[in-house]
């Protein structure tokens, strides 16, 4: 069994005197960087990089790949028995959660070229595009981050809940040590429900989207009477049935499910029938789909929201922001280095000397790939690089402050808001046209990645923290994962425009690219943009914050469609209900609760994990000509009836699986 056990004072604030000893002691040295970690952290970079793009592109959420893929470490080590693999699994985790974030940077804007693509058929857009942004924005949030660590991780330890990291660490803290040899029980058993659900999640989800044996979205449009309501009243209600987005419901959980979700029918159960009231533009919207009218206007209310909700955060992080400037100031001119530290293991950062150096070749670097790749003009192009380079600098410790104390990252309110100052600037400048679009997207595509850099690499650097593995280690081999993951992310994106494309019948809805796209192309193309419909947005985000709800969530739903957020309450309110304690009284009760709600934490991230992942390998078969997709049927009121059926069971399957743990 596992003897790693964290301190007493792991969570809380530190009393006057007291230390934070980490698990790992700070006067030794321990296996860290080795062959297998590296190797092993590059291939979780690959394959989770593929599966969170899929689910990203699919339905706007990009699940965070920390805690299975230390899952899987921490199985492997117990499989392989490993001794005192502890280190090397921190560094795992480390290498193989880029995926999510160079993900999440890349999906929100760079596809929305190939949506813009479609209608601008002059627009360049090619790989190398893709990935040096996607590189050179994901450098640029780890050197970025780098002067702020000691201020997270340590100067504010305890004042921070670090949600992410707090659960990443529990799951690595049961690495067997394997001292005598014997496998650890709890581990493998771990390891066994999360590759069960994957199998499960991933048949489940491999079914639907590569034969159409049943329908995997449910609307109340299967039915006559549901369609004729649609069309008088445009109220809809509509369900994605989907494993990996009922896993990523559970993950997000009730309460923020359930302020998505209220979003969503927000906009679909009041804003689209009032719209569909009325006379805009000369277009009589009574006349009009639902679908149309949120699509063509609705959308740019909660547009409005998610902007505005990036404004709401920066201002309440400005505190934040200064005293982490300052610190960084400090740590650059020396005034805060103390001799004591240099020796100490977990202490050890890559040098002020050298992070300055990469500092400023990563720069140089962004600034040359502006003027050579993309905008072909070096006065255009340092105007670019000068906008990239202080918003990027400026929300890098709102980014980390929003993932330290909620475990979210609004990265995609804050690159929309960059977007349409950039736009505003290069138009200003002369830089319009579908040559404006491709620079603003990519400039979007920088700040997003290096934003989504610096809220995940945070977590790592805490997790780090309370083990005690050395952050010199973690920040270096950071930059190869960042590597692999932008050049997989680069790959999977080009094959799934090839597949399915971004716009049109069937495609991939990609919503924060959409959202980006909607925004950019009216500035660049000279058509103005619905401005008034941003001001709604922006009002109601502002009111809401009044009120107490937390914006950015809210806002999402607004515009992520209806069927995509629904199945995230059906998840939240699986891990209430499997969390409720009820069996017993007292610790007892809790310390059940608990493992039950742990262990439908592992199927959920196997859901995720699995349904990703066949949703890639399906979009590899029909790239590759392979298609065995049942059009008619999958339109028919039988696949109907069968999808109600199937997800029905995934969801039984699901609530009696996570319960089924006894004390």
């Amino acid at each position: 069994m596992s003897k790693y056990k964290l301190a007493d004072n792991a969570y809380r604030e530190l009393k006057g005197g007291e230390k934070y000893e980490p698990i790992l002691s700070p006067e030794s040295s321990h296996k860290e960087v080795t062959p297998y970690s590296v190797i092993t952290g590059v291939v979780m970079a690959i394959i989770f990089s593929a599966a969170a793009a899929y689910l990203g592109l699919k339905v706007g959420q990009v699940f965070e790949a920390a805690i299975p893929i230390a899952i899987l470490a921490v199985g492997m080590s117990a499989g392989l028995k490993r001794k005192n693999a502890l280190g090397e699994n921190v560094i795992i985790q480390s290498i193989g959660a880029c995926s999510g974030v160079i993900v999440a940077g890349a999906i929100f804007t760079l596809p929305a070229l190939y949506i813009l693509q479609d209608k601008y058929p002059e627009m360049t857009v090619n790989f190398m595009q893709i990935f040096v942004s996607s590189l050179l924005g994901g450098c640029l949030g780890i050197l970025f981050l780098i002067p702020f660590r000691k201020y997270f991780v340590s100067d504010m330890h305890g004042k921070y809940p670090f949600p992410e990291a707090t659960a990443t660490t529990q799951v690595l803290v049961q690495t067997p040590s394997n001292e005598d040899g014997e496998e650890d029980e709890q581990s493998t058993k771990s390891t066994k429900t999360l590759v069960w659900a994957a199998l499960v999640g991933g048949l489940y989800d491999f079914v639907v989207s590569t034969f159409g044996l049943w329908t995997e979205e449910l609307s109340s449009r299967m039915t006559s009477w549901g369609e004729m309501i649609a069309q008088k009243t445009k109220f809809t209600l509509s369900i994605n049935t989907s494993a990996a987005v009922l896993g990523l419901g559970y993950i997000v959980g009730l309460k923020y499910a359930a302020i998505i979700c209220a979003g969503s029918l927000f906009v679909w159960w009041f804003i689209v029938p009032l719209l569909g009231m009325t006379t805009v533009d000369s277009v009589m919207l009574s006349a009009q789909d639902p679908q149309y009218i949120f699509t063509n206007y609705a959308r740019y209310i909660g547009i409005g929201a998610i902007a505005m909700a990036g404004v709401i955060g920066i201002v309440k992080s400005w505190g934040v922001i200064k005293g982490a400037v300052g610190l960084a100031k400090n740590e650059l001119s020396g005034k805060t280095r103390k001799v004591a530290q240099a020796s100490v293991r977990t202490q050890k950062d890559i040098s002020m000397r050298m992070l300055l150096i990469s500092i400023s070749v990563a720069l140089i670097l962004v600034l040359l790939f502006f003027a050579i790749g993309v905008v072909h003009n070096f006065w255009q192009a340092l105007v670019a690089w000068l906008v990239v380079t202080v918003i990027a600098f400026l929300f890098t410790t709102v980014a980390a402050n929003a993932i330290a104390i909620v475990g979210s990252n609004p990265v995609s309110g804050m690159t929309l808001m960059t977007l349409i100052i950039a736009s505003v600037i290069l138009v200003a400048i002369g830089l319009s046209g579908t040559t404006g679009i491709v620079a603003s997207m990519v400039i979007g595509g920088v700040v997003c990645t290096a934003l989504s850099m610096a809220g995940g690499f945070i977590t790592d650097l805490k997790i780090g923290y309370w083990i005690g593995t050395t952050p010199k280690n973690q920040e270096t081999w950071k930059f190869l994962g960042t590597l692999v993951s932008a050049a997989t992310v680069g790959g999977v994106i080009i094959i799934l425009n090839k597949t399915y494309g971004f716009t049109g019948d069937n495609a991939l809805v990609a919503p924060q690219a959409n959202a980006m796209a909607a925004v950019i192309e009216p500035l660049m193309m000279g058509q103005g943009a619905p401005w008034l419909l941003y001001g709604v947005g922006a009002i109601l985000a502002l009111l809401l914050n009044l009120l107490g709800v937390p914006v950015l969530p809210f806002a999402l739903g607004m515009f992520i469609p209806l069927q995509l957020n629904t199945p995230l309450l059906v998840g939240g309110a699986i891990a209430w209900l499997v969390s409720k304690k009820r069996d017993k009284e007292g610790a007892e009760a809790a310390e059940l609760a608990k493992r039950r709600y742990d262990k439908g934490t592992l199927i959920a991230s196997g859901f995720i994990a699995g349904g990703a992942l066949m949703g890639v390998i399906s979009a590899a078969l029909r790239f590759a000509g392979v298609d065995a997709y049942m059009s008619s049927w999958a339109a028919s009121p039988g696949a109907q009836i069968t999808g109600i059926a199937a997800y029905l069971a995934l969801v039984t399957y699901f609530y009696l699986s996570s319960k089924r743990i006894k004390l």
